[in-house]
């Protein structure tokens, strides 16, 4: 599964509570923070309604060890 590489970039101040809301349940606390997430369809509809305040990089799955 891969991973999202969030980060808080623009401020929520003087923005609707609702955003504020969503951009706390993300995990985001403080401006420049970044957290990796899941990549699932309940956090990719978060990011999409608050998108203008984040950057959002794909994080590839490292590949397995070979076995020899």
């Amino acid at each position: 599964m891969a991973t999202l590489r969030v980060t808080y970039r623009v401020s929520t101040i003087g923005h609707n509570q609702r955003h504020k809301d969503t951009v706390r349940s993300l995990g985001l606390r403080r401006l420049h923070q970044t957290v990796e997430l899941p990549d699932r369809a309940e956090v990719r509809g978060m990011i999409r309604k608050v998108s203008h305040f984040l950057t959002v990089e794909e994080v590839p799955d490292e590949a397995p060890a070979e076995k020899e």
